[in-house]
């Protein structure tokens, strides 16, 4: 038996201020996007921004419902609500925060497996990858492309 490692390429940042202006932009419209979620029954409000590749800014947020599995991550809404709209254009990057009270939480959120798949299926249907950046106060992570969060992922190709 031959014993293998998975490695996940990613850039650690201190903070937002590190990143790229154009980057902290999308960071500002996804503190706005939470402010506007639903989750009366968490109270963690979580926002994402996708930017596609022609400069649209795509804004998603949770949606809680009281029957748990028919809620939906902010993840999720901003990139189905991209590809629904804008179904020929890809992600170039997706920005995801989490607040509690109105502030950002000192950690990053990670994404949900369900989130993840999402992610992966998102860089087959384009055939290209998009940037990922998760936002805390204490630190930022930006990952290249959003699959490094699921190595051996499920796909198109799995259903051949």
């Amino acid at each position: 038996m031959e014993k293998k490692y998975i490695q996940i390429p990613v850039d650690v940042l201190d903070g937002v201020e590190e990143l790229e202006v154009d980057e902290q932009n999308l960071v500002n419209a996804a503190i706005a996007a939470a402010g506007n979620a639903y989750a009366p029954y968490s109270g963690f409000s979580v926002g994402a921004v996708a930017l596609l590749q022609n400069g649209t800014v795509v804004t998603g947020n949770n949606q809680e419902n009281a029957a748990y599995p028919s809620g939906m991550c902010a993840e999720r809404v901003a990139l189905y609500w991209a590809g629904a709209n804008y179904p020929d254009i890809p992600v170039s990057c997706l920005v995801v925060v989490a607040t509690k009270k109105g502030e950002l939480t000192n950690d990053i959120i990670s994404p949900c497996g369900a989130c993840r798949q999402v992610f992966s299926e998102t860089e087959q249907r384009y055939h290209k990858g998009f940037k990922l950046i998760l936002v805390g106060k204490s630190q930022v992570l930006r990952f290249a492309n959003a699959t490094d969060l699921l190595p051996l992922s499920f796909g198109p190709a799995q259903l051949k």
